[in-house]
């Protein structure tokens, strides 16, 4: 049997399709899940119940003003693409408005097909990183069979248990870490750069050299993370809410989503990774 493909066309979808397209999709973000009046959201909303702000055209009504109207949570939430998926491939270009049965299954598999995309985004980067033998091959075929569940029917998506798959897929993005990390580790101690699933919250690691370290499910909130070294550093699943990267250096992290940029804090000097953006509320000066 041939090899899968590694990156060909559908099998693998390059990172640029994991990103949200809110003009392909029917405002599903809007609607599906539900938020209580906090920090982050001005008010409460019930899951499957419109947002207040949510136009006829399904689009945000306070999309530019969305921090300094109390919907900071807002800002910080990626579907990964899923909600194009969902509305043009999954739903062949239905809306939720409809019918409730149509809307009920648009907002059941939402949060299915956005693990999987966030699964895929980690896979399609670890591919980029990766060169080719036994863990490259291992990667392929596993984004491969992401992609085929992606791409599941609403019925399939419905019943698809995504914590045994994300269970099969972890054990490769680990070793895919510990590889690229392994050259920088070799220079210093192994023991001070283990930070997995740390509660680092409110530290002071301003100027830290985290170069290479696993923050692998850190709690970072609030952490101060200014002019911090954290090249290479393994960033997947840490929460950084609140924490401070000004200044810092991200150039090569692993596995950092622009959804943690955008909910830390950071300044013009910030060094972000190439995949990703600098978030537009970040400070201007140095």
């Amino acid at each position: 049997m041939p090899p899968e493909p590694e990156r060909a066309g559908a099998a693998v979808p390059d990172r640029s399709v994991l990103r949200a397209d809110c003009s392909r999709c029917v405002g599903l973000c809007c609607v599906a899940p539900a938020f209580s009046r906090s920090a982050d959201f001005a008010l409460d909303k019930p899951a499957g119940t419109p947002c207040v702000h949510l136009g006829p055209d399904s689009r945000c009504g306070i999309h530019t003003e969305l921090r300094p109207r109390g919907f900071a949570g807002c800002t910080v939430y990626d579907c990964f693409g899923a909600g194009q998926r969902i509305t043009q491939a999954t739903f062949g270009g239905k809306h939720w408005r409809e019918d409730p049965g149509t809307a009920r299954a648009m907002f059941a598999v939402l949060p299915v097909v956005r693990q999987l995309h966030e699964l895929l985004w980690y896979l399609a980067e670890a591919l980029d990183l990766i060169p080719p033998g036994e863990l490259r091959t291992a990667l392929a075929r596993s984004a491969a069979a992401t992609e085929r569940l992606a791409a599941g029917s609403a019925d399939e998506l419905l019943t698809l248990v995504v914590a045994d798959h994300r269970a099969r897929v972890n054990p490769l993005l680990l070793r895919t870490s510990e590889q690229v990390r392994e050259p920088v580790l070799r220079a210093g101690s192994r023991a001070a750069k283990d930070h997995r699933g740390a509660d680092l919250s409110g530290a002071d690691l301003c100027g830290a050299d985290l170069s290479g370290a696993s923050l692998r499910g850190a709690l970072l909130l609030g952490t101060d993370l200014r002019r911090a070294d954290l090249r290479v550093a393994d960033l997947i699943g840490a929460d950084l809410r609140g924490a401070d990267l000004s200044g810092a250096d991200l150039r090569g992290s692993i596995f950092c989503v622009q959804a943690q940029l955008d909910a830390a804090r950071g300044d013009a000097t910030t060094r972000v990774p190439d995949a990703l953006v600098r978030p537009g509320h970040w400070s201007s000066s140095s």
